[in-house]
């Protein structure tokens, strides 16, 4: 007993891949298949106004950065500097 399923011709000859959906049915499109202005939500909601004012990083927190990466450079160069030598 074999079962057979119907193609959609819009499927490509693949019957087990999704349709697209049938232009004489969707609402809302126009005769070049785009759709009417206000038939769709805008791209983003406009809602960045409404949160609370952030600050930037304090200057510490730059200071902070600047010495650490400055001990793990100084370190690095350090061990390569040592295995050069001979002394790692």
């Amino acid at each position: 007993m074999s079962s057979s399923t119907p193609e959609d011709p819009n499927s490509g000859g693949e019957p087990d891949s999704t349709p697209g959906p049938d232009p004489d049915s969707t609402p809302a499109l126009d005769s070049g298949g785009g759709v009417s202005p206000g038939d769709t939500p805008p791209a983003e909601g406009g809602l960045s106004g409404l949160s609370h004012q952030e600050r930037g990083p304090t200057r510490w927190a730059h200071v902070v950065t600047l010495v650490a990466t400055a001990v793990v450079v100084l370190a690095v160069a350090g061990f390569v500097a040592g295995h050069l030598l001979g002394l790692f």
